[in-house]
């Protein structure tokens, strides 16, 4: 049998989200429970984030934002920041070929304000070379916080003079990283925290979420099917009633 092969029947069920968001959390916690140093639960992480794209891409999923590193994960001591931002540069550079055959497009979601020239010059290569590929977006959320996010929108639309009387929800959604993406659909927590931890505030108004105690790492296909069963049970109702 192979593993976690799903029959048809339940693969013809599910319902899809056309954006699916994602916290990777769990992975030094995933690594300290192995006696393993904590960048040894990023690393295996990452390699969860391949076969986890090849899945989406696989089920339909259209667009996939993943929480990369948050503005608050400077704050994280200096050898595992500097290893993940040495993770980060290897994953650019290993994946980006087959991100292109397979026609993913990359999205960087932050700033790059305070990242490492060498590794600014290795995201927007990533940017350029995928920006014309269609099958599915792949948000990065890389040195990204929500609050930051609405911050840096409410300047720019300050700094253009834009009055306040045509400020509503329309515009500001046109000023954040995401523009012109729908919300997200799903966001899916990995590693059993109830919280958002700074992440898509205002695309995630009215979105569905779903926690699972499984660790990134160990977050696979049939984890991804099960929260899309979760997920084509629940009634969205956007703050309204369903007649």
């Amino acid at each position: 049998m192979v593993p976690n092969k799903q029959p048809d029947s339940v693969l013809d069920q599910l319902k899809i989200p056309h954006h699916l968001a994602i916290i990777m959390d769990g992975n030094g916690r995933w690594a300290k429970a192995r006696g393993l140093p904590r960048l040894a639960g990023h690393r295996a992480g990452t390699e969860n984030l391949r076969r986890t794209l090849r899945h989406c891409g696989e089920l339909g999923v259209k667009i996939l934002t993943i929480y990369a590193f948050s503005t608050e994960n400077w704050e994280r001591p200096e050898p595992e920041v500097r290893g993940l931002m040495s993770i980060l540069e290897r994953v650019i550079d290993r994946e980006l070929k087959e991100m292109t055959r397979n026609g993913v497009r990359i999205c960087h979601v932050g700033r790059l304000e305070g990242v490492s020239e060498r590794l600014q010059g290795k995201i927007k290569q990533a940017l350029e070379v995928t920006a014309h590929n269609d099958r599915l977006i792949l948000n990065v959320a890389f040195n990204y916080g929500g609050r930051a996010e609405i911050v840096d929108a409410v300047r720019q639309i300050t700094a253009e003079g834009i009055p306040s009387e045509q400020i509503d929800e329309a515009l500001l959604s046109s000023y954040l990283y995401t523009r012109g993406q729908p919300d997200p659909d799903l966001i899916v927590r990995t590693g059993g925290d109830l919280r958002v931890s700074n992440f898509l505030l205002w695309q995630g108004a009215y979105a569905e979420h779903y926690v699972t105690p499984t660790y990134w790492p160990d977050f696979d296909r049939q984890e991804l099917i099960k929260a899309f069963q979760h997920y084509g049970q629940r009634e969205r109702r956007y703050g309204g009633l369903v007649s």
